[in-house]
């Protein structure tokens, strides 16, 4: 296999001190760029609602070790929420198909 040749794009916890509407804006303009097929995006995000709006894969770490990894629908399930963050959730899906989460 060969190496990748391309952009790649590192981003520690972005959305760190901006309000919702910024990290909404600041989001989809991330995944405008990542669209491009020389571009790997690598995001630390904490919110489990927008890493499953603009994610198409998610990793998630518990103590230091990966416990799931893949699609949203795939890794953000209400079995797995509750055990790695200790919350009883919901999800539900809006009107354009992306998954939301409530949490209790």
């Amino acid at each position: 296999m060969l190496p990748f040749d391309g952009r790649y794009l590192l981003l520690d916890e972005p959305l760190t001190f901006l309000d919702i509407r910024h990290q909404i804006d600041f989001m989809k303009k991330i995944r405008s760029f990542s669209n491009a097929l020389d571009v790997v995006t690598v995001g630390v995000v904490h919110d489990l609602n927008l890493a499953a709006r603009f994610a198409d894969q998610i990793i998630v770490i518990d103590d230091g070790r990966v416990v799931a990894a893949g699609t949203p629908e795939e890794v953000l399930t209400i079995e797995r929420i509750q055990e790695i963050f200790g919350v009883v959730a919901s999800i539900l899906t809006d009107k354009n198909g992306s998954m939301q989460l409530v949490f209790d």
